[in-house]
Order: C-alpha cells, then sequence, then structure tokens
C-alpha cells in the first residue's frame, strides 16, 4: 500500500500544507487559513490520498509541524490525526543538507517537513496522546513555574537595590525560607522603604505588621528583633537621595507583591487541578513529592502511560540518564544536556527533597558522593532512581514502597548505572 507523509508550515495567517508520496515528491499542495474550514480543507485532502482502497485512513498520515501549540495542531489532534513535532533547529539543519544554498520559503518548508519525518520514521515520534485534564494541569503548572520564577527574579532586583542604600533590609529575612517574598518581610518593607522610616518604626508598628501579614509564633520576639536591627548605626545616602531610592524600592516591592500574589493563585488552582486526576495519588506516595512537585512532574510526563516503554527512556528525557561518547581508545560517561528542561530541574529538586525524607535515598546520595560523584551527579542518581520507581508504579497502578525501591541494606543502581 502507498504510503504518504504530511508537512504544515505554520504562520499567522495562512499554512502552507503539503504531501509527499514514498519518493519525496510532493502530490498535494494547499494554503489554508487557521480557521475550522481550513482544517476540513486539509482533512480533505488526506482523505482523498486513496479514494480506491477501503483499507487506507487519513490517520495513517503523520502531519509534521514546527509547534505544537498551534490551533491548527490542537484541532489535528482532537480529529485524532497522528502530529509529529519537528524542533525548528532540526528543521534548520536538513534545510542545508537538503539543498545547496539554504534558502527559506514557506512552501519549501511544508515539504521538508513531511521529508524529514519520512526519511527518519523511528526518529520522530508523534505527539502523546494526554488527556485534556492532563494537558490543562500542565499549562498550569508551567505557568505557576513561570510566575515563581518572575517573583524570584523580581527579589533578586529589589535586594540589589536595597543593598545600595538599606543593608539592614537584605539582613532582616537573609537566613529565612523564601528571604523578601516573606509576606512579613513586604509588610514591613511597605511601612518602611527607607533606613530613616525603619529606624522611627516602634516595635508595637512592627508587631502589627508581622500580624497583619499573617504570622502568628513569636511575634513580639521577631518585633524585637527588627527593631534592635534597624537602630544600629549604618552607613547611608544622602537625605534625598535615600528619599528616591526609597521610591523606586516601593515599586520593586508592589511589583513583587503582585508575583507573589499571581504565584500562589496559580499554586493553588494547579494544586486543585492535580489533585482531581487519578494519578495524583501514586505521585503523592513518593517522599518530596509535594502538591506542586509531583503537579510539575505530571504536567512533563502526562497521562499516556505508553509513552515511555522503558524506565530508561523516561529517564533519558529527563536528562538523567547517563550519555556515552566514544571515538577509537577513549570513552566519556557524561550527563545529558539535551532533555526536556522543565522536568530535569523538577527531578533535581524533587531529589534533593527526598534527601530528608528517604533513608534509601540518603544512603545512594551519600554513597556515591564517596565514590567521587560530584553534588549535580549524585543528585542525578537519586533523580535518577526515583523516575525508575516512577515508571513502575504508574504502569501497575502501585503506590511508592521504600523497601522495593531501595530495599533495606545497600544502595543499589537503577537504570542511571554509570552516570557521571
Amino acid at each position: 500500500m502507498t504510503r504518504w507523509w504530511a508537512g504544515v508550515d505554520w504562520s499567522e495567517k495562512l499554512q502552507d500544507c503539503a504531501i509527499v508520496d514514498e519518493g519525496g515528491r510532493v502530490v498535494t499542495h494547499l494554503r489554508v487559513e487557521e480557521r475550522p474550514a481550513g482544517v476540513a480543507q486539509f482533512v480533505g485532502a488526506l482523505r482523498e490520498l486513496n479514494l480506491r482502497s477501503h483499507r487506507f485512513s487519513r490517520r495513517q498520515v503523520p502531519v509534521a509541524i514546527e509547534d505544537g501549540r498551534r490551533l491548527f495542531a490542537a484541532e489535528l489532534q482532537r480529529l485524532r490525526q497522528p502530529v509529529v513535532v519537528v524542533p525548528p533547529a532540526v528543521v534548520a539543519r536538513h534545510r542545508g543538507r537538503l539543498a545547496t544554498a539554504s534558502s527559506k520559503s514557506d512552501r519549501t518548508d511544508a515539504a521538508l517537513l513531511a521529508n524529514i519525518v519520512r526519511m527518519n520514521p523511528d526518529r520522530h515520534r508523534t505527539v502523546p496522546e494526554t488527556s485534556d485534564q492532563a494537558t490543562a494541569i500542565a499549562m498550569m503548572a508551567r505557568a505557576q513555574q513561570d510566575a515563581a520564577d518572575r517573583s524570584r527574579e523580581l527579589m533578586l532586583s529589589l535586594r540589589s537595590h536595597l543593598v545600595l542604600y538599606y543593608p539592614a533590609a537584605t539582613e532582616a529575612w537573609a537566613t529565612m525560607q523564601y528571604g523578601l517574598r516573606r509576606p512579613e518581610a513586604r509588610a514591613v518593607l511597605a511601612q518602611a522603604p527607607t533606613p530613616l522610616a525603619a529606624a522611627a518604626l516602634s516595635k508595637r508598628k512592627l508587631a502589627e505588621a508581622l500580624a497583619g501579614a499573617g504570622r502568628t509564633r513569636l511575634v513580639d520576639n521577631e518585633a524585637a528583633r527588627l527593631r534592635e536591627l534597624f537602630a544600629q548605626p549604618r552607613l547611608r545616602q544622602r537625605p534625598a537621595t535615600e528619599e528616591a531610592m526609597g521610591a523606586r524600592a516601593a515599586v520593586l516591592l508592589a511589583d513583587l507583591s503582585q508575583a507573589c500574589t499571581h504565584a500562589q493563585l496559580l499554586a493553588d488552582r494547579t494544586d486543585d487541578l492535580f489533585s482531581r486526576h487519578p494519578h495524583a495519588a501514586i505521585y503523592r506516595s513518593f517522599p518530596g513529592c509535594g502538591p506542586l512537585i509531583g503537579a510539575r512532574l505530571f504536567g512533563e510526563i502526562g497521562d499516556d502511560l505508553e509513552r515511555f516503554a522503558t524506565a530508561r527512556g523516561l529517564c533519558s528525557y529527563a536528562g538523567t540518564a547517563p550519555l556515552t561518547w566514544a571515538s577509537g581508545g577513549s570513552r566519556a560517561v557524561t550527563h545529558r544536556k539535551v532533555a526536556n528542561r522543565r522536568l530535569k530541574a523538577t527531578v533535581h529538586q524533587w531529589a534533593f527533597g527526598t534527601l530528608t525524607r528517604s533513608p534509601g535515598a540518603r544512603r545512594l546520595y551519600d554513597d556515591r558522593r564517596e565514590k567521587g560523584d560530584g553534588y549535580a551527579s549524585a543528585l542525578r542518581r537519586v533523580g535518577g532512581r526515583l523516575l525508575s520507581g516512577l515508571h513502575h508504579c504508574l504502569l501497575h497502578g502501585e503506590l511508592y514502597s521504600e523497601e522495593a525501591m531501595f530495599g533495606s541494606g545497600e544502595a543499589r543502581d537503577g537504570p542511571e548505572a554509570g552516570q557521571s
């Protein structure tokens, strides 16, 4: 039976669609809009490829596109058309490989996308069939992570500014979790954006600000500590300059407070969505896998249980499986730099959190450190083991078991063995 492949070069107005045969020749070219009629026209062209064969289905034609988030690709997936996402960097490399002059046109790029999948059918997989609920959780988890990163950037900007004229504010919460992002820190700075205003605050005013921000424990002791810290003699800017710098700090503080509020709202929404998914109980049964870590892991992995055939495939996707470089007599084992970066960062954070919650994870980490692994490498070992266990639990519908994961004795290396 003859086979075909399709490619779609996306643009804001018109989509160039090309269908190629087994020899790579373009048999159909269309320019359609990103509208229901445009998708229907493209799907109709796929149906017309072989009207004489009752065995042919348009779902046998993979459609290659550079951005799988577009509405055009989403509609094709809703119609159960197989979609293959080809990164723009891969397209650029193939463009120079297949032509002497690396010219760029939407029409030829559509055919190029189809031919990339045609020539490398085993190297490009279709977009996983995740549920609508899983996609929504992924969107919310990524949005929350972006908001948290934004609040962290604003905190660092505020801290860099405070160092120039208000060092006491940078010291006040430096050893506490979240630092200047803490509600009590933002409440105090809102009342005292300059050293002069901070020195004038009484213990009662500080206690009221702390209580208003939600602090309930040792409020008087904390107010006394801040009162003493702000009263210490410090180097100061000139009065007018200090006042102007305080005005700028107030603007930065307002932006930070808004970013923290958005991050918390998104965190609550993400937790609510993830809690209602059937896989949530499995994720949360693992040590160190709280509401946000679990949602971020799930958002990048999805709920298509056939997406990763083996645990090593999942570890490779997350960047925890080793990568071997061998040439002649030289051989080196390193970690993977090409991976899902969001998942890789989340696994690193997850592995770090398990060190105080899982004796087996701690034993594995300490064992790798004793054998010469660095901090990040040892955490990749732990992360790889956790992902392997997660893959098993998802496939078999089981909850986490410390005994099954690490055993009662020595730390054993899993599919991530040999990692540098």
